[in-house]
């Protein structure tokens, strides 16, 4: 089965309601679907990657400011 939408002639308001609109479908069904096995090799290096303290975090706040003065 396959969808199209007029994606062009849509205003970004409208591509995010009908995101939204799907997320919220999905969100219904989620049992249903099984991530693939990557996903899980790539969450479990990522936390290897922080237990051993070889990635650090930053909080939200603080990566707001710095992606706002990355692309200004």
């Amino acid at each position: 089965m396959s969808y199209s939408l007029p994606l062009h002639k849509m205003t970004l308001a409208e591509k995010i309601g009908v995101m939204e609109e799907i997320w919220e479908d999905i969100s219904k069904v989620s049992g249903e679907y099984e991530p693939p096995f990557w996903h899980a090799q790539i969450l479990d290096e990522r936390k290897r990657l922080a237990e051993t303290g070889e990635v650090g975090f930053t909080d939200w706040e603080t990566a707001k400011r710095e992606i706002r003065e990355s692309v200004s």
